[in-house]
């Protein structure tokens, strides 16, 4: 996909971010810009922070973990538990 957007620098080198841009980088209020710049081109990523009591959630291990878990549930390997002591007595059993 190709967009070309434009952006008047303001006064205080204020830009408004194009909403075409905007809805490509899925850009909400609060989000970060980053810009990369390499052989006179600028790359601009979109950026949400993460609050850093959730950073674990987000490593390379966590998220391969979840991707092995939505691969389980995709092809219906889980087990469903009526309620807290039937679960218990699995996790004792096995």
């Amino acid at each position: 996909m190709s967009i070309t957007a434009r952006a008047d620098i303001r006064e205080r080198y204020q830009v408004t971010v194009p909403n075409e841009v905007r809805k490509a980088l899925h850009l909400a209020p609060g989000d970060l810009l980053e810009f990369v710049i390499e052989k006179g081109r600028v790359l601009v990523k979109g950026l949400r922070p993460i609050p850093i009591d959730q950073a674990w959630y987000w490593t390379p291990e966590w998220q391969a973990k979840e991707r092995e878990a939505d691969t389980d549930i995709a092809k219906a390997r889980t087990t469903f538990f009526a309620s807290d002591d039937e679960f218990d007595n699995w996790l004792a059993e096995n």
